[in-house]
């Protein structure tokens, strides 16, 4: 969410970022706010004028009755309770003005970086670097599950039958692999630096809309029934909920977390949920990083976690890219964004395994995420990253340590998490 006073001062700059955005359909809503902001002022202004004027005209009541003239007093009195009346009719103007302008302000979108390229969708986003050489093997790389199913791995057909498309058993030595990829993913991030949580995986409403858009949230978020609880659809979620209405010290800045949470996911308006796939689906792990900082660090630590990603895949020995998302594939409380994406010697392309985003101050404004400074008190920033997301990770694993016999080769470091091996054999 913007700051109203850039709207005040510069609504032609909010304006042509909503151009940038492809988003013109929102141009209007610019002078809407600026249109309530006027009203709310000026309505403030005049309660303003009114509660001076009830203070003179109520000292003047005390004077009245102190010199006997009762009657006198009375009649001020009557001019009290219509002053009161007026604010209280005022009040509720200005209650409801103040929520049609968050209403608003919740859906114009955050000002984007310069180095952003622009571009209409993700068609246009932009490849950064690539680390590693993209391999295809000589012999046949299968499709993932079945690469799973020679090991007897996954189930899809029972999990079809408990909960849907969307959903799987993880089974042996797949589920194995799996579980260690996201206990090395943990131990790389405390190595790091970085503290380790287990968040709640249900938030609140008022948590939900301060971490993400409405559209996001409508697409993304399955809700308790009878409850005011959403199922996360990721740990980012409840990670930066955990500052709501928080004054940070300068000095104890940046909070480096990194959480690992089961994550779930609506996926209206996806490419819609394979059947036979575990690329897309309602249900998954995940280990996360998030950073709360100093607005002047933001930029350096966007940087540094998309990089502990890439350097996480390649100790793998999966080969990665990194993408920069464009202006109309940035969500709107994204101020840049980088996707890291892993290669795919099956299909002979990347495919993407995580988003890297900095959200500039736009959660901290909704959620009152403040830093105490010497010369009072400023909004923080915040970024998220994802470190692995199985079992979409397991798939870049799976087909690029696939050997020609069938096993899956483990590479050193990931070793001490599935029991010493150095292979998964059938």
């Amino acid at each position: 969410m913007l700051d109203i006073k850039l709207l005040r001062t510069d609504p032609e700059r909010v304006k042509e970022n909503i151009k940038k955005k492809f988003q013109e359909e929102k141009l209007p809503l610019v002078d809407e706010v600026i249109a309530l902001d006027e009203q709310f002022r000026a309505s403030k202004a005049r309660g303003d004028e009114l509660r001076q004027q009830r203070n003179n005209i109520s000292k003047e009541i005390g004077k009245l009755m102190s010199s006997g003239k009762k009657e006198e007093a009375e009649e001020v009195k009557k001019q009290v309770a219509a002053i009161a009346g007026e604010l209280e009719e005022m009040e509720q103007k200005e209650n409801e003005m103040t929520a049609e302008i968050r209403k608003r302000m919740l859906v114009i979108p955050n000002l984007i970086d310069d180095s952003v390229p622009i571009g209409k969708d993700d068609s246009e986003n932009v490849e950064v670097e690539r680390f590693g050489e993209p391999k295809v093997p000589e012999y046949e790389v299968p499709y993932h599950t079945d690469i799973m199913e020679s090991f007897q791995g996954i189930d899809l057909d029972s999990a079809r039958k408990t909960s849907g498309n969307g959903f799987y058993y993880l089974m042996g030595d797949i589920a194995r692999l799996h579980s260690g990829i996201l206990s090395y993913a943990r131990d790389f991030m405390i190595d790091k630096g970085f503290t380790y949580c287990v968040p709640p995986f249900m938030i609140r409403s008022d948590v939900v809309t301060g971490v993400m858009s409405f559209a996001e949230m409508e697409n993304m978020m399955y809700k308790i029934e009878g409850e005011d609880l959403y199922l996360i659809g990721t740990s980012e979620h409840s990670m930066i909920g955990k500052f709501i209405d928080t004054i940070v010290k300068e000095e104890e800045l940046p909070k480096t977390l990194t959480s690992y949470s089961p994550c779930f996911r609506k996926e209206v308006g996806a490419h819609g949920i394979e059947e036979r796939g575990v690329y897309r689906i309602h249900q998954f792990e995940k280990q996360e990083m998030i950073v709360v900082c100093k607005p002047e660090d933001s930029m350096d630590w966007f940087h540094k976690l998309y990089g502990y990603t890439v350097e996480l895949f390649r100790s793998m020995d999966i080969p990665v890219r990194t993408l920069e998302c464009c202006s109309g594939d940035l969500a709107d409380l994204k101020v840049k964004s980088i996707d890291v994406e892993a290669w795919s010697p099956r299909q002979k392309k990347y495919f993407e395994v995580g988003s890297c985003s900095n959200l500039g101050d736009a959660q901290a404004r909704r959620l009152g995420i403040r830093i105490k400074g010497k010369d009072g008190n400023y909004f923080a920033h915040t970024l998220n990253n994802t470190v692995v997301a199985p079992p979409r990770m397991l798939i870049a694993f799976l087909e690029n340590n696939l050997q020609a016999d069938g096993s899956i080769r483990i590479p050193e470091p990931l070793r001490m998490y599935v029991g010493g091996k150095d292979a998964i054999r059938k």
